[in-house]
């Protein structure tokens, strides 16, 4: 027996669309030998600078547990260093290196190419319509 949805699988569709995005970017990643886990940490501090462990958990969609891996792993091969938070020494903030900006630096054109790529093949407002889609449904979502 098989069951009839009424609407197509959501949540497949956007791991399709990331699979995707990322089949281009991959390539530029583990030239430098990261994994996709690590190039979220990255940005993440590209993006913020030194954070909480929990707000690059959050951000890069990574678990706790899981997150303390990567983060051994890159702190291991000298992309991020780790300390107590000096307001709170119960939390620890994680902060890339030199070694770990340099690679930001070096990969995010690359990122940044296949973004203009997108935005010129699909045109400025479907892309700016997705990403306010996209954010409307994670804000639905939210319990």
């Amino acid at each position: 027996m098989t069951t009839v949805f009424k609407h197509r699988n959501l949540p497949r569709l956007l791991l399709q669309a990331r699979e995707s995005i990322m089949e281009r970017t991959r390539p530029q990643l583990r030239e430098h030998g990261l994994s996709d886990q690590q190039w979220r940490v990255l940005r993440v501090l590209g993006e913020h600078g030194a954070v909480e462990t929990g707000l690059v958990a959050r951000e890069a969609f990574i678990l706790g547990p899981s997150l303390t891996g990567v983060l051994d792993r890159m702190e291991r091969d000298g992309y991020v260093v780790r300390a107590r938070d000096p307001l709170d020494q119960r939390r620890s903030v994680v902060e890339a290196t030199a070694a770990g900006r340099k690679l930001v630096k070096q990969i995010s054109p690359h990122v940044e190419v296949h973004y203009d790529w997108m935005e010129k093949a699909m045109g400025k407002v479907k892309l700016t319509q997705l990403y306010a889609l996209l954010d409307e449904l994670i804000e639905l979502e939210q319990p």
